[in-house]
């Protein structure tokens, strides 16, 4: 753990009850005189240190020692355009892409994504507030909804297409916008669509379900 969201760090007290207490004192095994970091979501780029000055049964309080702006963001930026799958395959990679360093997570459905499934953006953030302060990250991962490819298509015209194709992606090869289609891939209208976008493959004779294709691309993009 890098350090904790809490919407009272900037204050010059400030304590922790429930599941942060437990996770702090019982697992971490945090004592008196302990430093902790926190970030405050309304001011997330400021890190708060703070010093443990007691432990009861059921809280610790802290008091802040310093203060200072501390940013970290991945270097480069990396927006995923990904065609709608099933939500509960999406949380299994969603802390991985994080703290691989993606920026934005574009949700489409496409001809091939089941309607009945629905991103659950407030379970996502959960997750990413997790990743976050495991990770160090500062800023958020964005998320945005579009109810077809050709309205996302309208907004990202230069979008690069993950496919079956014989132009491999390249390390060197560095995108801001990429398209994964979901399981079973992209319809015949689709295709038609994105026939004059750039389209890349990966080197593999396997077939990739679109959570680890999305998993591998940023991967190979970002680190």
């Amino acid at each position: 753990m890098i350090f904790l969201y809490s919407d009272k760090a900037s204050s010059e007290f400030l304590s922790l009850r429930g599941e942060e207490f437990k996770y702090l004192i019982k697992v971490r095994r945090h004592t008196i005189g302990d430093i902790v970091n926190f970030r405050n979501i309304s001011n997330p780029d400021i890190m708060y240190s703070y010093k443990i000055v007691e432990i009861s049964r059921s809280d610790v309080k802290f008091e802040l020692i310093s203060k200072k702006e501390h940013i970290i963001k991945p270097k480069h930026f990396l927006h995923v355009g990904w065609c709608v799958i099933d939500s509960k395959s999406v949380e299994k990679v969603l802390a991985s892409l994080n703290e691989i360093g993606v920026s934005k997570i574009s949700f489409i459905y496409c001809d091939r994504s089941q309607r009945n499934f629905k991103p659950d953006l407030k379970r996502y953030e959960r997750i990413l507030k997790s990743s976050n302060q495991q990770c160090g990250r500062s800023d958020f991962l964005e998320f945005e909804i579009y109810k077809n490819l050709d309205e996302f298509l309208d907004k990202y015209p230069d979008v690069k297409v993950f496919d079956f194709c014989d132009n491999y992606l390249k390390k060197e090869q560095k995108f801001s916008d990429v398209l994964v289609g979901c399981e079973g891939g992209f319809s015949k209208e689709e295709k038609e669509l994105l026939s004059q976008k750039e389209v890349f493959s990966l080197d593999t004779p396997l077939v990739l379900r679109s959570e680890s294709a999305v998993m591998a691309i940023s991967s190979k993009i970002l680190v």
